[in-house]
C-alpha cells in the first residue's frame, strides 16, 4: 500500500503562527463566524490579515451550500459552512468541512480551524481526517519522501466557558486513525488489496492492540460449514477468509460483535455486472474496513465490554470454480 506523507494531529488550543509560511485554513458556519472578534483568530492571521479584511471576508461569506473568501493571498482563507442541516447533512457539516479540506490543502505544513460548537468537535475533527487518506499513487505525492504536518485547531463557541481538554484531543486522534485506516483498505484496488492484504490489516492492528486474531480460510471454511462464505469467494486467486478480533476486558459484563462484510471486489460472479455497474466495487468491502477502524479506535479508547470485530472476507471472482446461479451452498446456520 502506497502511503501519503501527511502526519495529522489535533489541539485544543490556538498556536501562534504566520500565515506566510503556514498556510491557515478556517472552516465555519456563518452564524459562528460572524459571532467571534478578529482578537480570536489574530494568533494564526497577524502580521498578515488584519481585522478589516477579516470582518470584510466573513461579511462577504454566502454559502451555496459552501462559499470561501481568501484572507491573503492563498495561504489564509476562511470558509463558510451550509446555513440550513437536513437529513442530507448533519449539523455538524462534516461531509462538506471534507470537501473544503480536500479543497484548499497545500503542500506545506499547515492549519486548519474549525469554529463550532463542542457537540459537534468530534464529528468535526473526523470529517478532517478522512480528507486524508493513507492511500495515493499520485506520483508526485509517491515520489516525496518528506512528511508535512497538518494540525487541527478549535475553536468553540455558544459552549458556556467549557473548553476541550487532552482527553478530547487523544480521542480524536485515535478515531482518526481508525477513518484513515478504514479509508485507505476502500481505497486501495483490489489487485492489492485482496483478501490476504486485508488479512495482514487486521494482523496488523492485532498486534498493536495485543490481541491474535482468528483465521479460518479457504478449504477450512467449507470444511467447518462456512458454505456461503466460501461460496463466494472460491473461485478467486486469494482464498475467501473469516476472521475475528477478540477484546475481552476484566470486569466487562456484556459481549457486543460488529460484524462486517468484506467483499473486496463483487465482480458480480458469473451473474457479471454490467460495464457501469462495476467500477467501483473495491468499495465493496467497506463494511469490514469500517469494523476494522472502530475497533481499533474502540479499544484505544479504553472500551469496557467485551467486543469482538467478524469479517467476512471474499473476492467475488469470475473462474472455473464460480458459483453457477443454480448451485446450492449450505450455510453455517444449517440452511
Amino acid at each position: 500500500m502506497t502511503m501519503s506523507n501527511i502526519q495529522l494531529t489535533y489541539s485544543h488550543q490556538l498556536t501562534k503562527c504566520d500565515p506566510q509560511w503556514n498556510p491557515v485554513l478556517i472552516i465555519g458556519q456563518i452564524r459562528h463566524l460572524s459571532s467571534l472578534s478578529f482578537e480570536v483568530f489574530k494568533n494564526k492571521l497577524e502580521p498578515r490579515v488584519s481585522e478589516e479584511v477579516f470582518t470584510t471576508a466573513v461579511a462577504s461569506l454566502h454559502p451555496t451550500p459552501t462559499d470561501s473568501c481568501p484572507l491573503h493571498l492563498n495561504v489564509a482563507t476562511i470558509a463558510g459552512l451550509p446555513t440550513k442541516c437536513s437529513r442530507h447533512n448533519t449539523p455538524s457539516r462534516g461531509h462538506f468541512i471534507t470537501k473544503i479540506v480536500k479543497s484548499f490543502t497545500g503542500t506545506t505544513d499547515e492549519y486548519i480551524v474549525l469554529v463550532c460548537e463542542k457537540g459537534d468537535a468530534f464529528a468535526s475533527a473526523c470529517a478532517v481526517a478522512r480528507s486524508f487518506s493513507l492511500y495515493s499513487r499520485k506520483s508526485a505525492q509517491s515520489s516525496s519522501s518528506s512528511q508535512r504536518r497538518v494540525t487541527v485547531e478549535f475553536i468553540l463557541v455558544n459552549n458556556g466557558g467549557e473548553a476541550l481538554t487532552e482527553v478530547d484531543v487523544t480521542c480524536f486522534s485515535h478515531a482518526a486513525k481508525g477513518i484513515q485506516l478504514a479509508a485507505s483498505i476502500v481505497d486501495t484496488p483490489c489487485n492489492e488489496m485482496h483478501t490476504d492484504a486485508f488479512l495482514a490489516e487486521i494482523s496488523k492492528v492485532g498486534e498493536e492492540l495485543h490481541i491474535k486474531p482468528t483465521i479460518i480460510q479457504g478449504e477450512e471454511l467449507n470444511a467447518r460449514g462456512f458454505g456461503g462464505i466460501y461460496g463466494v469467494g472460491k473461485a478467486a486467486l486469494h482464498q475467501p477468509a473469516l476472521a475475528v478480533l477478540s477484546y475481552t476486558p476484566s470486569g466487562a459484563t456484556e459481549s457486543i460483535a460488529w460484524v462486517g462484510k468484506g467483499i473486496v471486489y463483487d465482480t458480480g460472479g458469473l451473474s457479471l455486472k454490467g460495464k457501469t455497474a462495476m467500477p467501483g466495487m473495491k468499495r465493496d468491502c467497506g463494511g469490514a474496513a469500517a469494523v476494522l477502524g472502530a475497533f481499533y479506535a474502540a479499544v484505544k479508547l479504553g472500551f469496557r465490554e467485551n467486543l469482538h470485530a467478524v469479517f467476512c472476507l471474499a473476492e467475488n471472482a469470475v473462474g472455473p470454480l464460480a458459483t453457477r446461479p443454480d448451485d446450492v451452498h449450505q450455510l453455517y446456520s444449517g440452511r
